[in-house]
């Protein structure tokens, strides 16, 4: 399974890559607006920044909703860089752009998708990435996890190429359950990352052997 990391943030983007377990990252404009990133060219000098520190695929978001509109701004943001993945809503007319850029070589990630009906829309477009948002579907009393094994099963059975992106990651345990459910990429906040090195007899066992190494030493 692939690791992107979900953020605008360059420290924690530069802090994922350097553990040399980080494949892409994802973003929207809502993190770029977190870490103060406004405005359309600042919105794309940063895709350019985070497009230098990974050599992995990058998702811009396009703002348009409307097909012409996505077609226009997509374009652009996929000439930025050459690992940019143009990031399209799960709309009739973001899968109706998704199979224009599928037609013409450029990469897209469909987002927003809650469920697999929807994701079988975007296989069939021709979607590099589908981003379910698993979070938020537990948010609804729903279970995110089971919508990746649909998503799975379906797609195994159909040869669909498009692979599952696990989006709205919120916890650890939600990247292990994603991975056994079938996820192709799991993206989610530095902390879900890090959480996942923490487990108390790691801990005690590094203590006892520094602790036995000193008795040994002295």
């Amino acid at each position: 399974m692939k690791f992107f990391i979900d953020t605008a943030n360059l420290d924690h983007i530069k802090e994922a890559n350097e553990l040399g377990i980080l494949d892409g990252v994802t973003t929207n404009p809502s993190l770029m607006a977190k870490e103060g990133i406004t405005g359309q060219a600042n919105i794309e000098k940063h895709y350019q920044k985070i497009c230098d520190i990974v050599d992995g695929d990058v998702s811009a978001e396009v703002i348009a909703t409307d097909f012409a509109g996505m077609v226009k701004e997509g374009t652009h943001l996929a000439s930025l860089a050459e690992n940019i993945v143009v990031k399209v809503p799960m709309t009739k007319d973001g899968i109706k752009a998704i199979r224009h850029f599928y037609e013409n070589d450029i990469a897209t990630n469909c987002t927003l998708v809650f469920s697999s009906a929807q994701a079988i829309l975007a296989a069939k477009a021709g979607a590099t990435y589908v981003s379910p948002f698993i979070g938020r579907i537990d948010d609804s009393n729903w279970d995110g996890i089971s919508l990746i094994k649909e998503m799975a099963k379906i797609y195994a059975i159909q040869g669909f190429e498009t692979e599952i992106l696990a989006a709205s990651i919120r916890s650890s345990m939600h990247i292990v359950q994603a991975a056994k459910a079938g996820a192709d990429v799991c993206t989610c906040p530095l902390s879900a990352i890090m959480g996942m090195f923490k487990h108390p007899l790691t801990d005690l066992g590094l203590e006892q052997f520094l602790a036995d190494y000193r008795k040994g030493n002295n």
